[in-house]
């Protein structure tokens, strides 16, 4: 689960990382109200959307009075931000984070995530901060600087020593960077965080480190432990359907194809979408409705494949082991005959009675096409979607 940058700073003000005072504002007037209690001369103005490359897009101003930031906030709350990396239809700005302007004498780069080829917490610095990154690590690794964290030891000081001659750090401000990369890890493991990342980290004039800009990724495998992290999620930034998936308790991935997947087990759910495409045909989504598969949530399923209007045709490929596809195959009358589903359905079922299954679909006068083998359903999949 992403988290906006306004809740990140709020995760790490609570652990006593330095971040600038600011506040957060859901319409102009409040914005308005923000500059007038925050101190300063000149204020940051910055739509809340979970996408990098805001500045780019627009969706960063400096303001120097309460109508020069009403008016930035009123230009970015309500529309929807488009960047590199939101794709071509954006995402919403439904608040904006005013901060005072800071005096700025280096930009760095931290990152604290967790490395998925290892299994470790991994701590990334660069003196390129500001920058896009991954740039950075395209064009020249080398000004980035990676450590693991052992999860028997933890954090150890050399860990700070290591990232902080990276970045030029000794004496005060190492022991200061130090205490920092401290509170960092502690917030992680303590609430479950996937990432913690901050571009840029930087030093100001006396010397001090704030954090001017982060983005916090937390594991929603973990969120039934932290009530508090369940609250920041904004429904709006997700993908309509795989939010609906979430609630349904579906593992589903919105994709840009138009042939529908269901299917029963993440692995075989991969295999089909791989299937598709071997064969020349775009899948829609990735879907696993789990071992457990019963009529409810077959038709679930289909309701929402189906809300995608670009999905053509349907591929159902189930493996019976658990469940009895013969019940399965009824579950998909039923659906389909409830909802009164037009578009054509491919069906593969393999395993506990599956020849009494596809008899069912055989017989049930519906547009389901029966399939013995993976392959030949996705073949007619792709015949049928063009």
């Amino acid at each position: 689960m992403y988290l906006h940058e306004y809740q990140s700073k709020i995760l790490l003000r609570q652990a006593g990382v330095p971040v600038p005072l600011g506040r957060v504002a859901f319409n102009a007037v409040e914005a308005r109200g923000c500059v007038s209690e925050i101190p300063g001369s000149r204020w940051v103005v910055k739509a809340q959307a979970h996408t990098g490359g805001r500045g780019k897009a627009g969706g960063v101003a400096l303001v120097s009075s309460e109508s020069e930031a009403f008016e930035a906030a009123d230009r970015m709350i309500g529309t929807r931000l488009v960047t590199r990396q939101s794709g071509p239809s954006g995402l919403p700005v439904g608040s904006v984070l005013v901060e005072a302007v800071r005096p700025i004498a280096r930009e760095m780069y931290l990152c604290l995530l967790v490395d998925r080829s290892s299994g470790r917490l991994r701590l990334m610095a660069s003196a390129a901060g500001g920058m896009d990154i991954e740039e950075v690590a395209a064009e020249d690794p080398d000004r980035i600087a990676s450590i693991e964290v052992h999860p028997a030891t933890g954090l150890q000081p050399f860990h700070g020593r290591v990232l902080g001659a990276a970045l030029g750090f000794s004496g005060s401000s190492l022991a200061e960077f130090q205490q920092l990369l401290k509170s960092i890890y502690t917030l992680s493991v303590e609430k479950d965080l996937i990432q913690v990342e901050i571009n840029p980290l930087i030093q100001d004039d006396e010397g001090h480190l704030m954090v001017l800009d982060a983005k916090i990724i937390a594991d929603d495998n973990a969120l039934g432990l932290h009530p508090d992290l369940q609250a920041f999620r904004d429904v709006g930034q997700e993908d309509a359907a795989e939010a609906r998936a979430r609630d349904l308790d579906l593992s589903y991935v919105t994709l840009d194809g138009n042939i529908g997947c269901m299917v029963n087990g993440a692995g075989l759910a991969m295999a089909t979408v791989d299937v598709i495409q071997l064969h020349g045909g775009r899948p829609a989504n990735f879907l696993d409705v789990g071992g457990g598969i019963t009529r409810e949530r077959v038709s679930a399923a289909l309701d929402l494949i189906l809300s995608e209007p670009r999905v053509k045709t349907v591929l159902v490929n189930i493996f019976g082991g658990i469940v009895r596809c013969d019940l399965i195959a009824e579950g998909i009358i039923d659906a389909v005959r409830a909802g009164g589903i037009r578009i054509p359905m491919i069906v593969r079922l393999e395993g506990t009675h599956a020849e009494e299954g596809r008899r069912l679909l055989e017989q049930s006068g519906l547009e389901l096409m029966a399939a013995a083998t993976l392959d030949e359903a996705a073949s007619k999949a792709v015949e049928v979607a063009r």
